[in-house]
């Protein structure tokens, strides 16, 4: 089956939602409602959807229990990836990480300096990997970078990588 076939296959994933934030709640969680809406309107099902303090315990707990729940296939965080002191957010996720799809930070640069912030791209950090079988992507907290990510790098893929991680088990 080639990439484009997988790509057809409509695989409604399971998604977990880690806004990261110290000032964000329900409310005001812009950027993870977003990811919501979109991961719905391409049919995939969002299983748990909350907000995280800017901690590196609390994120790894989250982390870890998304991991072990057969309910997610897929976490997504935002925020906390910028580089002042109290961004952990790459610095947990990391070393968390049994592969890391060190093309996803590459490109979601990328585009963000072509078409979305231009030099300040090199401020920005994003990262996404595997850990066990279930795929990490964490992207900046701003609405911008969130949409830019899960519209032309995330959602595109979103089931080619799910169907990669389930095809040996």
């Amino acid at each position: 089956m080639s990439v484009q076939d997988h790509k057809k296959n409509k695989l409604n994933v399971h998604c977990m939602i880690l806004t990261i934030s110290d000032t964000r709640n329900v409310k005001t969680d812009k950027s993870g409602a977003l990811m919501k809406e979109l991961l719905e309107n391409e049919g995939h099902i969002v299983t748990i959807h909350e907000i995280v303090a800017d901690e590196q315990k609390a994120i790894e707990k989250q982390i870890e229990a998304g991991c072990k729940n057969p309910k997610v296939d897929v976490i997504l965080t935002n925020g906390g990836t910028g580089i002042a002191t109290r961004d952990v957010t790459i610095e947990t996720v990391k070393p968390m990480l049994d592969k890391e799809m060190t093309g996803f930070g590459e490109i979601f640069r990328l585009l963000s300096y072509q078409e979305d912030i231009g030099s300040a791209a090199i401020l920005s950090r994003a990262i996404a990997g595997v850990r066990k079988s279930t795929a990490i992507f964490s992207t900046p907290g701003s609405s911008g970078a969130v949409r830019l990510a899960m519209e032309r790098l995330i959602i595109p893929e979103l089931t080619h990588v799910v169907h990669e991680l389930r095809k040996d088990s």
